[in-house]
């Protein structure tokens, strides 16, 4: 079959690689969408942090966030799953150790990532295996568009729920990016009222034209009380300023990461009485994030600016102008193209 492999820092091809069998407990996927993301890019430059930490290596294949058609069974697994449409979790848990046994698989210390860590093959490729545990079912009313962006869609209802918004909440979202703009969608579902800041006037006017008019450059944000703010960014400085403009009282929530350590004074945190709040995966969000996009609630298909083939996933990931895109952030590949 056909897959994008990485074979070293900005080096990317497609090539013809061994079609992968289910194991025990496994299912293959005929791959209809994979969305690009920031860590497949860190990926691509070499900055990864798992790279450096030995969690992955070159040669890798990329792609977690995905869906697609069940095709084949391995032993062990209901065949009932052969033709239902299927999302699935990035995060696999060894299923045994403390952290997985208490529903925490996510944040296992021995999981593997699909496509990220611990040499899992990722879904940039005509085909995909991975357990049947992971598989997430996507109803008639979620295409495939939708069905890759739930895994980001997962992490963002996290951020959003993690904020605890009620209707008339004002919200601050830092970095209108993939996971910021969609942090947006949830919140304002939620009833708040939707504010975002980030640096680029073109991403500001991609945000104002979905919908969210409360978008500010830094020197423009509003001086307002502002009862949760969520970093959605990779800045260093902002998670200090995230809990230097929320309302005492109120919520940080720290989604984005930074290729640097950031800073934030703990003195500040506990005299404002404020609660911060740590995300890591779409794990324990999938389900909930499926439902919005079923029910309308939240449609992120504005987001996707292109959808090209796997011989354009080398562009992509250098960030080269691909001609027809929209303005949205993000790009998906279709390995049928």
């Amino acid at each position: 079959m056909r897959a994008s492999v990485l074979s070293g820092p900005g080096v990317c091809s497609v090539q013809d690689v061994p079609a992968p069998a289910a194991a025990g407990g496994e299912v293959v996927v005929d791959v209809e969408r994979v969305g690009v993301c920031g860590t497949d890019v860190e990926f691509f430059t070499g900055e990864m942090a798992y790279l450096h930490d030995g969690h992955a290596h070159f040669p890798m294949q990329l792609g977690h966030e995905w869906a697609g058609t069940v095709s084949a069974v391995g032993d062990g697994v209901d065949p009932g799953w052969i033709g239902r449409r299927v999302m699935g979790d990035t995060m696999l848990g060894d299923g045994t150790c403390r952290r997985c046994l208490r529903g925490h698989q996510h944040v296992c210390e021995y999981r593997t990532e699909v496509g990220i860590r611990g040499g899992r093959p990722g879904a940039l490729a005509e085909q995909l295996a991975v357990p049947a545990t992971s598989l997430h079912e996507l109803p008639d009313s979620v295409d495939a568009v939708l069905g890759a962006l739930v895994e980001p869609g997962g992490n963002s209802w996290r951020a959003a729920q993690a904020a605890d918004l009620r209707p008339g909440d004002r919200a601050l979202i830092l970095g209108p990016g993939t996971i910021g703009l969609l942090t947006a969608m949830f919140a304002q579902a939620a009833g708040a009222e939707v504010h975002l800041m980030g640096r680029s006037e073109s991403s500001l006017a991609f945000a104002r034209s979905i919908g969210f008019t409360n978008a500010w450059t830094e020197d423009e944000l509003p001086d307002l009380p502002y009862d949760a703010v969520i970093d959605a960014s990779n800045a260093a400085p902002l998670p200090a300023k995230a809990l230097h403009l929320v309302e005492p009282a109120g919520r940080v929530v720290y989604i984005g990461l930074a290729g640097s350590p950031s800073e934030i004074d703990t003195r500040r945190l506990a005299l404002k009485d404020v609660t911060a709040v740590g995300i890591l995966s779409a794990s324990p969000g999938l389900d909930a994030t499926i439902a919005a996009y079923a029910s309308g609630a939240v449609d992120p298909r504005p987001l996707v600016a292109a959808t090209v083939g796997l011989d354009q996933v080398g562009a992509v990931l250098a960030g080269k102008p691909l001609p027809g895109a929209g303005p949205g952030p993000k790009i998906h590949i279709d390995p049928r193209l």
